[in-house]
């Protein structure tokens, strides 16, 4: 039988200390695995190392039967698109067989593990300000955002999970970019409510921008309602349970049990307002970032004209894109497809390279929506006076 390896696929961060976490994680993987499963990692985009240097790795040690999982709570474009593109090409390339197995999704595992980062904040306040029944707690959960429908939908369905079965008074659900409500919005919501406290739980595996942006708009909001108690809860990161998931997704592939839930994949039904999207090429469009560092531009506020203390989005705005993608590339080749999206997740399509095409990226349609980008231009102004 052909060595088996196995591959975390991780999006990369532009913050040095969400991709230490990243490394931390697929650090400790192994002990969760056959030992004689070497476990590498790399990134799509800004941290190295880059996806394909982790497969290289791996090479060199004899795998000729990779195993890999993207790095990722929920599949969206990154999960069904950039990484099977990067994996099919190498694999080709090299001749080796490499599968590709499901993200993390809604898994009772991860459910555990989020109650208890939840449960964790909430002793804590309760040791520091006094016992506020769940009852008299408003929950809100915010998950990463993105131009998929079906993935933002599975951050409400954790909402409900940690909501109903924990016996929180009130849930709430938001973003902290691409769509909507954003952060402040959601937070300034949940505050007209009546609740004497907030828990705001960041559903997210690792740190980096977007969870300072998620906790500085909790602060602003806590700070125009003084009489709300605002509790910051922590992320995922690398809870045993979000380990044992990870070890499932790998081990299942050999089991056929890699399959991503394709019901409401917009690039497989008419989702409503996204019918457009269907049959829409599975390519990666990040060559332009790969590897470009933790200390790329855009890495820290302080390099920031439109952001203070905290990165707000407001470069997603008139012309800037923080990874919505309202962008265009030019790559030097096609992508030819038959749209199959066939989600075995081997994605065995084929791409002919012979010849150009600009890489476009259909706009968000509730782009401007006033709880979505739109909500933070008042930074914008405020920054500018």
């Amino acid at each position: 039988m052909s060595k088996i390896g196995v591959m975390i696929c991780g999006h990369g961060s532009r913050s040095q200390a969400a991709v230490d976490e990243f490394a931390v994680l697929a650090e400790k993987l192994p002990e969760h695995l056959p030992p004689d499963w070497p476990v590498e990692y790399g990134y799509l985009e800004f941290a190295n190392p880059l996806i394909r240097d982790g497969l290289d790795s791996l090479r060199e040690q004899g795998c000729e039967h990779i195993l890999a999982v993207p790095g990722m709570l929920f599949a969206a474009m990154h999960a069904k698109n950039d990484i099977p593109s990067v994996l099919n090409t190498y694999g080709a390339g090299h001749g080796i067989k490499v599968q590709y197995g499901r993200e993390l999704g809604v898994d009772p595992k991860m459910i555990l593990a989020a109650s208890e980062r939840v449960q964790e904040a909430v002793d804590r306040a309760n040791a520091e300000k006094g016992d506020v029944p769940l009852a008299e707690t408003c929950l809100v959960v915010i998950g990463r955002g993105a131009s998929d429908p079906d993935a933002n939908s599975n951050v409400s369905k954790i909402a409900r999970m940690l909501w109903e079965g924990m016996g929180f008074g009130w849930c709430e659900v938001g973003y902290s970019g691409v769509t909507f409500p954003l952060v402040e919005p959601c937070l300034e919501h949940a505050a007209k409510l009546g609740y004497k406290r907030i828990v705001v739980f960041p559903y997210f595996l690792f740190t980096g921008i977007l969870i300072d942006r998620i906790y500085g708009f909790c602060d602003m909001v806590a700070e125009a309602n003084p009489d709300i108690d605002f509790v910051k809860a922590g992320y995922l990161n690398d809870h045993p349970q979000v380990l044992a998931t990870f070890a499932e997704r790998v081990t299942e592939i050999l089991d056929g049990q890699n399959v991503m839930n394709c019901a409401m994949c917009k690039y497989r039904a008419q989702v409503l307002g996204f019918e457009a999207e269907v049959g829409m090429p599975q390519e990666s469009h990040h060559h332009h970032v790969e590897g470009q560092g933790a200390s790329a531009p855009g890495s820290n506020v302080a390099d920031c004209k439109l952001c203070d203390t905290f990165c707000t989005g407001a470069c997603r705005l008139d012309g800037g894109h923080d990874h919505d993608h309202h962008h265009h590339h030019h790559h030097g080749h096609s992508h030819d497809h038959d749209h199959a999206h066939s989600h075995d997740h081997d994605h065995a399509h084929s791409h002919d390279h012979s010849h150009s095409h600009d890489h476009h990226h259909p706009p968000y349609p509730h782009a401007d929506h006033p709880h979505g980008p739109e909500s933070v231009r008042k930074h914008m102004k405020q920054n500018d006076k």
